[in-house]
C-alpha cells in the first residue's frame, strides 16, 4: 500500500510559527519585565480652550504619580508596583509589566499651569490643561479711514 504525502496548509504553519515564536519569548524574558513604550496609554481632546487628557493606570496608586507641566509639555510619571504573590507561586502567564515609567507629550499651545486640575478614578487619570490666556487666539478688529 502507498501512502499519500499531504502538505500541511498555510493555516497550519502559521499556526506552527506562532507556537514556536511564544516559545521562544517565553523562554528568552523569563524572570525580566519589559515596560510598554507608551505606557501609560492617553486619549487627547483639545478645542480653543484647553485640553482633557485621560491616562490608564490601573492599579497604580494616586501617590505614586507625577505630573509636571512645562510650557507646552506635560510630563506624566511614576511607579507601578508588582503584584503581591504568595513565595511559592510560579508564574504560569505575565503580560503586566511593573517598574517606573515616564511619558512626556507636546502639547499644541501653552497652558495655564495655575489651573490645571487632575483626578483619578477607578484607574483613569483625567488632566485638565487650560489654555493660557497670552496664547488664545485673539480677533483682531480691522480700522477703516
Amino acid at each position: 500500500m502507498y501512502r499519500r504525502f499531504r502538505r500541511p496548509s498555510i493555516w497550519q504553519e502559521m499556526d506552527q510559527l506562532q507556537r514556536e515564536m511564544n516559545r521562544l519569548f517565553d523562554s528568552t524574558s523569563r524572570g525580566q519585565v519589559f515596560s510598554a513604550p507608551n505606557y501609560p496609554a492617553i486619549n487627547i481632546w483639545t478645542n480653543d480652550n484647553g485640553q482633557l487628557i485621560s491616562a490608564e493606570m490601573p492599579g497604580v496608586h494616586p501617590d505614586d504619580i507625577d505630573i509636571d507641566v512645562t510650557g507646552d509639555a506635560l510630563s506624566i510619571s511614576g511607579d507601578r508596583k508588582p503584584d503581591e504573590v504568595a513565595k511559592d507561586a510560579r508564574y504560569h502567564r505575565r503580560e503586566r509589566s511593573y517598574g517606573s515609567f515616564s511619558r512626556t507629550i507636546q502639547l499644541p499651545f501653552m497652558v495655564d499651569t495655575n489651573k490645571v486640575e487632575a483626578n483619578f478614578k477607578n484607574g483613569i487619570l483625567m488632566i485638565s490643561l487650560p489654555r493660557a490666556e497670552a496664547d488664545k487666539p485673539k480677533k483682531i478688529t480691522i480700522k477703516s479711514n
